[in-house]
């Protein structure tokens, strides 16, 4: 659903006025010959697109549907993304770094003002936010808050009490599978009245519905600019921090609701065999050695597992993605810690990456 008052560059909108405009039609002269004609230039569009929304509202899921593949903790719990994960969507004449901030709330906890600092540094540079909606939920006091703080760093509020928009805010309905046809409609009547958004796009990015839309949509909205990342990076996180958060997520399904606020990942150190000159050890392997963090000494055995039979499903499920980030066979060694209250502690905060 498109806001007809506001006027876009369409990527794919060429005007063809004969046929010798179309790109791979040669012509042909009074003497029979070919000559080539020109292909005609589409321009090339470039930017960062902040994904913003309360916790749970399927920021991470939508990434990872968008690239085809998880650089971001998808959970049903809140507050899952604690750091800003840049995802890279390259297409066509265009790239688009796809920003997954944590969810904004009210802070409980240090960490939880620290993550809505991250928020806050992420949409410092950004070209494009797209705020996500639950097709499923009502619009509530989260989603206000989070359009009040977007007001303030992307608009400016004119006489009528209205708002002129400063980059493009596009809204993405999510959990569209969850409604039937009416209740849909009537829920993006409600979100086209809730702010003056350049667009609106729903989208199931569970079942994949919509998502081509999704992403026409946002590269429509995205500036001209030159490609940033080569054509096969999809990330721009650094090996350390992807293992990481792929262990944290591996853990957060199979740990109660309120020990994965306690837990925290950090990898010390990717050994590989060519860097030891004895080369034991290592059976040929790279060794990516991992801490993971808890507050309390009572929730070391939870994380554990009986038999240790929780670090031995991280390590099977994750063998696979760590070979692959690593480039070679790799041994996942996960190591239990104590970091008591963390979560309030600005000294260990910082240690462990906040």
């Amino acid at each position: 659903m498109t806001d007809q008052n506001n006027s876009t560059n369409d990527v794919d909108d060429i005007d063809v006025t004969d046929a010798s405009d179309v790109a791979g039609v040669a012509e042909v002269d009074a003497t029979g010959e070919t000559e080539s004609v020109t292909k005609q230039d589409v321009p090339y569009r470039s930017g960062f697109v902040a994904v913003v929304g309360r916790p749970n509202v399927g920021k991470s899921t939508l990434i990872n549907a968008l690239i085809g593949k998880q650089i971001a903790i998808a959970s049903s719990r809140p507050e899952t993304t604690r750091k800003a994960i840049r995802g890279i969507l390259t297409a066509d004449h265009a790239q688009l770094v796809l920003v997954d901030t944590p969810g904004i709330h009210r802070p409980r906890t240090l960490l939880g003002q620290r993550l809505n600092d991250v928020v806050d540094e992420s949409l410092a540079d950004v070209d494009v936010v797209a705020f996500l909606l639950p097709a499923d939920q009502e619009i509530g006091p989260g989603d206000k808050r989070i359009l009040s703080r977007l007001r303030t760093d992307f608009a400016t509020k004119r006489e009528d009490g209205t708002f002129k928009w400063r980059i493009p805010l596009i809204a993405i309905v999510t959990k569209i599978d969850e409604l039937g046809r009416q209740q849909l409609i009537n829920k993006l009547i409600e979100i086209n009245d809730f702010a003056d958004f350049s667009d609106i796009v729903p989208v199931s990015a569970l079942k994949h519905d919509n998502l081509a839309e999704v992403k026409n949509v946002l590269i429509e909205h995205t500036p001209e600019g030159p490609q940033m990342y080569p054509d096969d990076q999809i990330s721009e996180e650094r090996p350390e921090d992807t293992i990481a958060e792929l262990v944290r997520g591996a853990f957060l399904e199979t740990l109660d609701d309120e020990l994965p606020h306690s837990l925290a990942v950090v990898v010390d150190s990717i050994d590989y065999p060519e860097d030891n000159e004895t080369g034991q050890g290592y059976d040929g392997k790279a060794q990516v050695n991992v801490s993971i963090y808890v507050e309390r000494d009572s929730q070391k055995p939870i994380i554990i597992g009986k038999g240790a039979s929780n670090l031995t499903y991280v390590k099977k499920k994750l063998r696979t993605p760590v070979n692959r980030i690593v480039g070679q066979k790799a041994k996942l060694d996960l190591h239990v810690k104590v970091a008591k209250g963390w979560q309030s502690d600005p000294k260990q905060l910082e240690r462990l990456g906040f």
